[in-house]
């Protein structure tokens, strides 16, 4: 099967909805090995190819946090303004936890679901 612009599937759209999917699992995931400042984030997602920008993941952080699943703490920086940095609660590192689980049931069913034996 061929994609074109205006075919009714796009790939395109299938992976960016595929990276959106994951994407509060990769932030809590980076979140959790420490306390850090949201350019480490995105820093973090950008090396692990996860194509985001600012825009989005500010967002993400707001509700992760009303969610109680993160918390944050101004800090004073040599370089400049003072930065939230940022941890996870104990109800965040909980999530992380069963996200984790998740994706390996997911991960596990797809490759067997995709996979070329019968």
């Amino acid at each position: 099967m061929t994609t074109t612009s205006s075919s009714a599937f796009s790939i395109e759209n299938t992976k960016v909805q595929m990276r959106k999917g994951i994407l509060e699992f990769c932030i809590l995931g980076i979140i959790s090995r420490g306390e850090v400042y949201a350019s480490d984030i995105l820093d973090a997602l950008k090396s692990a190819n996860m194509l985001v920008v600012e825009g989005t993941v500010y967002p993400l952080l707001t509700r992760l946090k009303n969610a109680g699943l993160l918390t944050y703490e101004w800090k004073e920086s040599s370089s400049g303004p003072p930065r939230k940095y940022f941890t996870l609660t104990p109800e965040g590192q909980q999530a992380l936890q069963e996200l984790k689980e998740t994706w390996n049931e997911l991960a596990t069913a797809a490759n067997i679901a995709t996979s070329t034996q019968p």
